[in-house]
C-alpha cells in the first residue's frame, strides 16, 4: 500500500497543492472573463463603403457608412458591409485567443478549449439573410416586420 495515503500531513500538502491550481484556475478565468468582455474589433472594407465595429461576442456595435454608397449599388454595399463584419468578428476571434493564451497559458486544456469554442462562434459562416438575393427593398422588409 502507497504509504503517502496514510500519512496526513502528505495528504494535507496535496489537498493544500489542489485548492491552490484550483483558486488559479478560478482567478485566471475571472481575469479572462474581464479582459474578453472588453475586446472590441473595427474593420473597413477595401472600397471605402464601410466600416463596422464588433463587440467580444461579434455583435455589431457600429456601422459607419462613407458617401461612396450613393454611387454603389444597394446589393454591393450589402454584400461590403457584410464582408467587412466577418473580418472584424475574425479580428475579434485572434484577439480572444491571446487573450485566453496569456490568461489561461497556451498549454492549458481548459483554455484551448474556450478557444475553440470562441472560434467555432466568431468564424462559423454566417446563414443567409433575407437580404442576401441582391433584391433588398426596404418598403417591402418593412412591411413584413
Amino acid at each position: 500500500m502507497d504509504e503517502r495515503v496514510l500519512d496526513p500531513d502528505a495528504a494535507r500538502e496535496r489537498m493544500a497543492a489542489w485548492k491552490g491550481r484550483i483558486d488559479k484556475l478560478a482567478a485566471d478565468t475571472q481575469a479572462m472573463g474581464a479582459r474578453l468582455r472588453e475586446v472590441q474589433a473595427t474593420a473597413a472594407d477595401p472600397g471605402g463603403l464601410a466600416e463596422v465595429t464588433v463587440d467580444s461576442t461579434g455583435s455589431l456595435v457600429g456601422l459607419r457608412l462613407t458617401d461612396r454608397i450613393h454611387k454603389t449599388p444597394p446589393d454591393a454595399v450589402a454584400r461590403a458591409i457584410l464582408a467587412t463584419l466577418r473580418e472584424a468578428r475574425g479580428q475579434v476571434a485572434d484577439q480572444s485567443r491571446e487573450v485566453i493564451a496569456e490568461t489561461m497559458g497556451p498549454e492549458s486544456a481548459a483554455g484551448r478549449a474556450i478557444a475553440d469554442s470562441v472560434d467555432q462562434h466568431l468564424r462559423a459562416p454566417q446563414a443567409p439573410d433575407e437580404y442576401g438575393d441582391g433584391d433588398f427593398d426596404l418598403q417591402t422588409q418593412m412591411k413584413k416586420r
